[in-house]
């Protein structure tokens, strides 16, 4: 674990985000829930997902989540950007451009398949502009169609 853990505000949902993220998210806990009384809404909680720990704050109304901090998934394959990217967007979320999408709260998001490294940002460099610009045009990312642009094709 690392000494950083982002504290993500929330509006009165706390309770139905802890749901959300530690059944989207396969690795994932609860370390701790704090509750003014048993009755109320989640006031805190500690959660943990693929490793990292995370503060959830039951905050009120006056911060929104905005496209100035999101978190990338590093995903293995299609199959694993396909889950994610339906689980992110589903109730409420928004898709984006080129990876990017918001979940029902308002936190972003960036599902990136570890090919993007092969190919946007590839060696080579006609291959890897070729794959940047397949990408400007993706809503979600494709792997296959990434991969084609960067080989030429």
């Amino acid at each position: 674990m690392t000494k950083i853990m982002p504290c993500l505000w929330f509006d009165d949902r706390i309770d139905e985000a802890i749901d959300f993220y530690t059944t989207t998210f396969r690795n994932a806990k609860v370390h701790q829930v704090v509750r003014q009384a048993p009755d109320k809404p989640a006031f805190t909680a500690v959660i943990e997902l693929e490793g990292h720990k995370f503060m959830l704050l039951n905050g009120g109304p006056q911060f929104k989540f905005n496209e100035s901090v999101s978190f990338m998934i590093d995903c293995q394959d299609q199959a694993e950007v396909d889950y994610f990217w339906e689980k992110l967007i589903a109730g409420g979320g928004e898709e984006s451009m080129c990876g990017w999408c918001k979940d029902k709260f308002g936190l972003s998001w960036q599902v990136t398949p570890k090919q993007i490294y092969e190919t946007v940002l590839g060696a080579d460099k006609a291959g890897a502009d070729r794959a940047m610009q397949s990408m400007m045009k993706m809503r979600k990312l494709i792997v296959a169609d990434l991969e084609k642009a960067y080989a030429g094709g």
